[in-house]
């Protein structure tokens, strides 16, 4: 087929993502009277709705599935495409999309996302989870399952296991503590409890997540063939899904540390593998070892532990892969370590006119000692942002500092229904032994740690509702010397808000 070239659009961004339609947004509003392309594989986009600045560089806010139509309206001069992106011609300054259609840019960017990382490719018994149609396609499966394996430690991973009911769960982690992408291992202590009690009753139904699935013959149309083209989930994923398995227990997980999937059998390999399979860990009776196993399980597990369970399916969370693919085949575009696309303090790319933003990228300029970069969806959010002032900046040869946002990392979530608040170098990330933690913790109700370095605090992690985001924020940012203080700083009957306003 001839490609047809459509009219020439002066800001081009590929991807319905968060990264994606947040630039585009903001080059909508900036520049009212140019036509702002949007391409997008998905045929639904995410939008942040009940955005909120909770501090100087703290926000919080919702994620929603929306119809493109409704971007559309809310800015006329936006233009959503559903296509998939085939190559970049980057000195042409042209994209080339699946369904043979070119367009023409004068500035790109690049806000592909990421794909999950799956522990098996091609494996009927491996589900990867990142976005509503895996999702969806989880809950169908675990409906029928009496037992999984969940592999990985991010939030992702973290959601799951809490939010499961009905089935057993084996939870195989690399590290010596739960999510610690983000706590280390006491909050993960602090945390760990509530795996094993009874949940509170839901709580009101939860405005975040709108998955809508009435028009889901066009969604089985559209997903068939895009496969895992789908944007990322968002924080309240689960809420409304139904995450219940074939059993009537509540709520068992067994944890297995510090270990990963050595090798998947299926039932038949696994018959003549003449490994012995172990019985799901009983926590109430510790009986020493756990029998073996002698039910015949559609898919096993042999840890690097040594350890073997059966279960109906594995569920791989374990972190994204950049979608650079159609970008940079062809194009010098310069690619991290981390396979994200190297981007300096403009968001631009290695090309000329080419920028990115979000999971895609990879932040390559000289970090603030204070932040660092995360594939969560803040950041996306921020990236987007920023990439069209950028855009926008060098599109009109004006100036534009690095954004302030920059300077801090903070995050705010939501694990075990805590809400986790995020800070700086929350977890010691990079500091050595040039550290000491300060920690106060009360079961069941808080958790708070501060990151000390030569008496200034330089991270925190807050669980519970703390209070205490937006003073711990003005003592990182400000590097006050603490050291008056000592062991005081975190004492709940000193109110330090008192002495720092």
């Amino acid at each position: 087929a001839m490609t047809t070239t459509e009219k020439k659009s002066k800001f081009l961004v590929v991807g319905g993502g968060i990264a994606g339609v947040t630039c585009a947004e903001q080059l909508a509003s900036q520049f009212p009277s140019e036509r702002i392309l949007l391409l997008t594989a998905a045929h639904l986009i995410k939008a942040v709705t009940n955005f909120k600045q909770v501090s100087k560089t703290l926000e919080d806010f919702d994620v929603e599935e929306q119809s493109s139509s409704v971007l559309e309206e809310k800015y006329p001069n936006i233009k959503v495409i559903q296509s998939a992106v085939k190559e970049l011609k980057a000195h042409q300054h042209r994209v080339l999309t699946e369904d043979a259609r070119e367009f023409q840019y004068e500035k790109l960017c690049i806000c592909a996302g990421g794909r999950p990382k799956l522990i098996a490719h091609d494996n009927p018994y491996v589900l990867g989870i990142r976005d509503t149609d895996s999702a969806r396609e989880f809950q169908k499966r675990l409906s029928q399952a009496r037992r999984i394996t969940v592999v990985g430690n991010g939030g992702i991973a973290l959601e799951l296991v809490y939010e499961i009911e009905g089935c057993e769960v084996i939870w195989a982690i690399k590290d010596q503590a739960i999510g610690n992408t983000f706590f280390d291992a006491g909050a993960a202590q602090f945390l760990i409890p509530t795996l094993d009690v009874e949940k509170p009753e839901k709580r009101a139904p939860c405005k975040r997540a709108k998955y809508t699935t009435e028009d889901h013959e066009q969604q089985e149309r559209c997903s068939a063939s895009a496969g895992e083209l789908g944007s990322a989930l968002g924080p309240d994923w689960h809420e409304g899904m139904k995450l219940h398995g074939a059993q009537e227990v509540s709520h068992k997980v067994h944890v297995e540390y510090q270990c990963e999937i050595q090798k998947i059998y299926t039932q038949e390999e696994f018959m003549k593998s003449q490994q012995i399979p172990l019985l799901f860990p009983d926590h109430s009776s510790n009986k020493g070892k756990s029998p073996t196993d002698k039910e015949a399980w559609p898919v096993y597990v042999q840890l690097t532990n040594g350890k073997c369970y059966g279960c109906d399916f594995i569920v791989s969370a374990t972190g994204v892969i950049p979608n650079t693919e159609p970008f940079t085949k062809g194009n010098s575009i310069e690619v991290a370590d981390d396979c994200g696309i190297k981007v300096d303090d403009h968001m631009r790319t290695s090309v000329p006119d080419v920028y990115a933003a979000g999971d895609v990228c990879t932040a390559s300029w000289e970090p603030s000692a204070l932040w660092q970069q995360m594939r969560l969806w803040t950041q996306a959010r921020q990236m987007g942002w920023y990439a069209a002032r950028c855009m926008g900046a060098d599109a009109l040869g004006e100036p534009l500092e690095l954004d302030f946002c920059f300077e801090l990392f903070s995050h705010i979530t939501r694990f075990f229904s805590y809400k986790v608040v995020l800070l700086g170098k929350y977890n010691a990330q990079g500091l050595g032994s040039e550290h000491e933690l300060l920690l106060r913790c009360t079961k069941g109700q808080e958790y708070v740690k501060a990151v000390m370095r030569n008496s200034r605090m330089v991270g925190a992690v807050l669980i519970g509702e703390t209070d205490l985001e937006e003073t711990f924020e003005n003592l990182i940012l400000n590097q006050m010397d603490l050291s008056a203080y000592g062991e005081d700083l975190l004492n709940p009957n000193i109110d330090i808000e008192d002495y720092f306003d």
